[in-house]
């Protein structure tokens, strides 16, 4: 047996280098996930998020109502986006989830406030998240205590002693006791099934193309959209079966309520499923072999984990990673999921997260379809 040889050593180590220079697309995941992954966590990862959109309710536009305005919004962890008039609107701001919180002030607030009846605000507040919301909360008590200092003056300034002005009341509405379940369960739903989905749909194309049993698929007369979607098809029924099993163990083993409509959920995990599948599918397109498969398909999946608002508060992260999250359909699924099951949400308050998910489908779709129809050629 030979010794060990220097010459040969260093042989094999650029041997070695030359096949990860040839294979670039490893070589690039190799560089391009630890890069994404320090950007993220870097910059977009937020745990305490800040500039959270607030709707005020009431008819009142009296100096008191604007600083109190002002003094939320100066501590920055709210935005005042809109004023309305009727409770239906703000109901329906907070459960489609464009507003984070909605105060509630009475018609005569302010001629109450400056006869000392301390009138009561209710600040309503989409615990959902409940990570979102706790930081918020517990600076709206602080500024309800002083905001109103500035407007107290003269005979008015003994209303601002203890225990302030006015009554502020918090209503944690959909997740009242706060509960991590009600927020982690739903949305293990769509991780679950964009990691299974992806991964097993871009694995099980390639391993056709690596066994040869692709050449004899593609001497058929079948055209590339019935190949892409006969092979979806049975990885819809797959998908079902994990979303009844989720449900199941949600409402057994957690206690998640399903406070909406059963149907309008697995209309919208059929939405999701297909363009989860369609992102396998093209991803199967582009990959040469099985581990080209998996780098990809984990790529993609990285991304839907960290901006989706899965792990961490989707509102926490800057714009430009918010913009990122909403191209992503994981981000409008868990809206879906969640509006659903925790606010009983119906099809008008849930379109506006389905149709994003549908044109990234079609879009994705589209293109493996005509990357497959260039391996006919």
């Amino acid at each position: 047996m030979n010794g060990f040889s220097i010459h040969r050593f260093f042989a094999i180590i650029r041997k070695e280098f030359i096949q990860m220079r040839r294979d670039r697309l490893t070589f690039a995941m190799m560089f391009g996930i630890p890069i994404i992954q320090l950007i993220l966590f870097g910059y977009a990862i937020n745990t305490d998020p800040k500039h959270l959109p607030m709707a005020i309710l009431s008819t009142d536009n009296s100096p008191f109502v604007r600083s109190f305005a002002h003094a939320l919004e100066q501590s920055q962890y709210f935005t005042v986006v809109g004023q309305f008039e009727h409770e239906e609107e703000a109901r329906q701001a907070l459960a489609r989830g464009d507003v984070q919180f909605v105060l509630s002030l009475p018609s005569d607030f302010s001629q109450r406030l400056v006869r000392g009846e301390r009138p009561p605000m209710l600040l309503e507040v989409d615990a959902t998240d409940p990570s979102a919301v706790s930081s918020a909360v517990q600076v709206v008590n602080e500024v309800a205590r002083s905001a109103f200092d500035r407007d107290l003056e003269g005979p008015l300034q003994k209303f601002t002693a203890q225990p302030g002005p006015a009554e502020l009341r918090i209503h944690l509405m959909y997740n009242p006791d706060r509960l991590t379940q009600y927020n982690i369960v739903p949305g293990l739903m769509g991780v679950v099934l964009t990691m299974t989905m992806v991964v097993i749909t871009a694995l099980a194309v390639t391993r056709e193309r690596e066994r040869g049993t692709m050449e004899s698929l593609l001497a058929t007369p079948a055209v590339p959209i019935e190949v892409m979607t006969g092979k979806i098809i049975p990885y819809i029924v797959v998908g079902y079966v994990q979303v009844t099993v989720i449900l199941l163990a949600a409402r057994v083993l957690f206690q998640v309520p399903m406070v909406g409509n059963l149907g309008l959920l697995y209309l919208g995990a059929l939405c999701f499923i297909a363009a989860t599948l369609a992102v396998g599918i093209t991803i199967s397109t582009l990959a040469t072999n099985q581990l080209q498969a998996m780098q990809m398909s984990f790529f993609f999946f990285l991304p839907s984990l960290l901006l989706s608002g899965f792990m961490f508060p989707f509102r926490g992260m800057p714009e430009w990673a918010q913009t990122l999250g909403q191209m992503l359909p994981l981000t409008h699924f868990l809206r879906v999921l969640r509006g659903i099951m925790l606010k009983g949400n119906g099809f008008a308050d849930s379109w506006p997260d389905l149709w994003p998910i549908l044109a990234f489908g079609v879009v994705v779709m589209a293109f493996g379809a005509m990357r497959y129809r260039r391996t006919l050629d």
